[in-house]
């Protein structure tokens, strides 16, 4: 057999050994795992800024849930057709952040013992929730309930209920983000709604 012959036989039987390169384990890689959580908190522009800065939170989208009608339009929802509530969906890395975390963020951006709506907005669609997916979940969501309700000394008139399917649907495209693309306006709703002096009031500097 000539040298070149051994050369080729050689790289044939070792490349055949060889550690796979980074490229295909980066192919190779499992994905994320990424959780996903839902929290109704009144107008869902004031409830995507607090989660967005929070580390380890992938995304928030507003949207709505807890209803019976199907693909849902905002009119449908503010008009009280629908029986969904105004949501956020946060997508969140619980390597990052755990659950019980974004509880305490939840809790904190809302009136939970206003059963009628969320400060200047009323209407069941405005109301609060803690919409579960597992039992952890609604463990989780119960515990810190219990906390709340020592903390305020009042009934807490949130509820927390099974995200059925499909659970939840993302709100129009003008509604994401609001408070980015629309700031001056943002701002604005939420000083003459009240919202931040009332969650002064109940929460202090939390």
């Amino acid at each position: 057999m000539g040298r070149v012959a051994i050369v080729l036989l050689s790289l044939m039987v070792f490349g055949c050994f060889a550690e796979p390169t980074s490229n295909s384990d980066a192919v190779n890689a499992e994905p994320m795992d990424y959780r996903t959580a839902v929290f109704a908190g009144g107008c869902f522009w004031c409830m995507e800024p607090p989660f967005d800065k929070l580390p380890g939170v992938i995304s928030t989208v507003s949207g709505y849930a807890g209803g019976h009608l199907i693909a849902p339009t905002y009119r449908d929802v503010t008009g009280g057709r629908s029986g969904h509530l105004e949501v956020i969906q946060i997508t969140y890395d619980p390597g990052k952040v755990s659950y019980e975390e974004l509880l305490d963020v939840f809790w904190v951006n809302v009136d939970p013992v206003d059963g009628g709506g969320q400060f200047c907005d009323r209407g069941e669609s405005y109301t609060t929730a803690i919409f579960t997916s597992t039992d952890r979940e609604q463990k989780l969501a119960q515990e810190s309930q219990v906390k709340v309700q020592q903390r305020l000394s009042q009934e807490i008139q949130t509820p927390i209920r099974p995200l059925k399917s499909p659970g939840f649907y993302p709100a129009e495209d003008y509604h994401q983000n609001y408070y980015q693309k629309n700031s001056i306006r943002y701002k604005f709703y939420r000083s003459s709604c009240g919202r931040d002096s009332r969650l002064k009031a109940l929460w202090g500097n939390s």
